[in-house]
């Protein structure tokens, strides 16, 4: 199949709203499929080659100098080939090697063409073809059952090996498919509640348990060999020996978990999340410890849990790893949990999770059985510049980038702003149209697609925290933003200065 013809269909997505659309899209694009594509195809639409990361950054895209063909001619496989070669070209030479690499697929592939696989390098694919779609449309191109194929997916991790078994192999592979102990499972994911309260009115009697902001990890134990995953699945045991040294001394030959870790300070304090990510990323261990907390198991001593009811993990849990286990309450008290909750936030934390204690574990799925409460912090910021949209919001601006006021000029000129996040989140279609217009009018200078506006519009900004960041002057981003409203009744003074912001740091 040519990659252009992947490019249409990843257009296409992008460009409509109806789920069901995307679907009957994607199942088209599966169905003409050779078998060999598959996999790759998977990996290229979901930005995730099957090579992993290549390593390669926006400079290097956009500083190459190649004109593009007229006329598609590049398939899947040559992209394919060519990933694979990147990823294996290292040692002396390599950088010039790269290059010529990078240099070749570009002049081969249309401008629309490279426009997307740059994406797909950056990690930065936005196409609305998500695993839960991609899953249906898996489901509906080879006729075979949605919860056959969802739990495949669960139990392998692998979304385009699923694919490859459902579009290829007889009706039974996918129900041969089982949890098995070193192969990383889709973690099971949580939807969000206002309150403690509202979630108990979803769950009833629920396990409260203190929501940690630090990395999800997955862990697989058989014998002395002890694995760590990252939320995405990788491999990341060689960074983490203490952890595997927990989980070596734990009374179990096999072992499934699921849990976080988080650096904790002298006095026993969660460390900023930026510090746990760096010491989690880092090759080499260092003098900062990470500690795992684990508040599930799947498997136990050739005993799969993954279908039990939570409070039956739990049990399991207690058994073999109590002393590691996160704080947890159980209870039907929604004063109680208030008060558990206020106990977590008061040591550091970010709040709880509330979770049905009759739910199985649903691997790869963000549904009602788990949710998270958090305090949501809301800041009036100002637009600084707006990104032109992609896809769907072609021909809208739509990314803004976000200041707080600098009162005293302390990462710039006095009463200026400073840079300290973006967002494209929160933005209605109506809203969309109104911004367009009315950062058209504000324009000061352009820079490729980024349009600068003259500082002057107040918007309030939801955020779950800040960290810290050497991406903005003000040494502080955003985490999680999204917009709530603008605010025409805010002059840019009555803005939040940098500050406030750098003022929620941890340590």
């Amino acid at each position: 199949m040519l990659w252009g013809e992947i490019v249409q269909a990843a257009d296409a997505v992008a460009a409509t709203r109806a789920r069901s659309a995307k679907v009957t899209m994607l199942a088209d694009l599966f169905a003409r499929l050779a078998p060999e594509e598959i996999v790759p195809a998977v990996g290229l639409l979901l930005a995730a080659p099957r090579q992993g990361r290549l390593g390669i950054g926006w400079r290097s895209l956009s500083s190459l100098p190649v004109a593009h063909a007229d006329e598609a001619s590049l398939t899947i496989a040559d992209v394919d080939a060519t990933f694979s070669a990147l990823a294996a070209t290292a040692g002396a030479g390599s950088v010039a090697g790269r290059r010529n690499l990078l240099a070749g697929l570009a002049s081969r592939a249309t401008s629309p063409e490279w426009n997307l696989l740059s994406r797909v390098i950056l990690g930065e694919l936005r196409t609305g073809a998500l695993e839960g779609l991609l899953l249906e449309a898996v489901a509906r191109a080879s006729g075979r059952d949605i919860a056959a194929v969802r739990r495949a997916a669960m139990l392998t991790g692998d979304l385009a090996d699923t694919a490859r078994l459902a579009l290829t192999e007889a009706p039974g592979a996918l129900d041969r498919v089982g949890l098995a102990v070193g192969r990383p499972v889709l973690p099971m994911l949580a939807s969000t509640a206002a309150s403690v309260g509202e979630a108990m009115t979803v769950t009833g009697s629920a396990s409260v348990e203190y929501k940690l902001d630090g990395a999800r990890i997955q862990v697989h134990r058989s014998g002395d060999d002890v694995r760590v995953y990252t939320r995405s699945l990788a491999d990341v045991t060689a960074r983490v020996p203490e952890i595997v040294e927990v989980v070596r001394k734990l009374p179990a030959r096999q072992l499934i978990l699921d849990g976080e870790t988080l650096a904790l300070d002298e006095a026993g304090a969660p460390r900023a999340f930026q510090d746990t990510m760096a010491r989690f990323g880092a090759e080499t261990a260092s003098q900062i410890a990470l500690r795992p907390w684990f508040f599930d198991v799947l498997h136990v001593d050739g005993r799969d849990l993954i279908d039990e009811p939570l409070s039956v993990r739990q049990d399991a849990l207690e058994a073999v790893a109590g002393p590691w286990r996160i704080p947890v309450v159980r209870t039907s008290d929604i004063t109680a949990a208030e008060e558990f909750a206020e106990r977590s936030l008061s040591n550091g934390h970010e709040g709880v999770m509330v979770k049905d204690l009759h739910a199985p574990y649903a691997a790869g799925r963000r549904g009602s059985a788990w949710l998270k409460v958090k305090p949501v912090h809301t800041f009036d910021l100002v637009v600084l510049a707006v990104e032109e949209g992609s896809g769907r919001r072609s021909g809208w601006l739509s990314n803004l980038h976000l200041g707080a006021r600098d009162p005293a000029g302390l990462f710039g000129e006095p009463g200026g702003f400073v840079m300290v996040g973006k967002t494209f989140k929160g933005l209605s279609d109506d809203l969309l149209r109104w911004q367009t217009a009315h950062f058209s009018d504000l324009q000061t200078h352009r820079s490729g697609h980024i349009v600068f506006v003259e500082p002057v519009t107040v918007v309030e900004i939801a955020i779950d925290g800040v960290q810290r960041s050497p991406r903005y002057p003000g040494g502080v981003a955003l985490r999680f933003a999204r917009v709530r409203t603008y605010r025409p009744d805010k002059r840019p003074d009555d803005a939040d200065t940098i500050d406030s912001l750098r003022a929620m740091l941890r340590g």
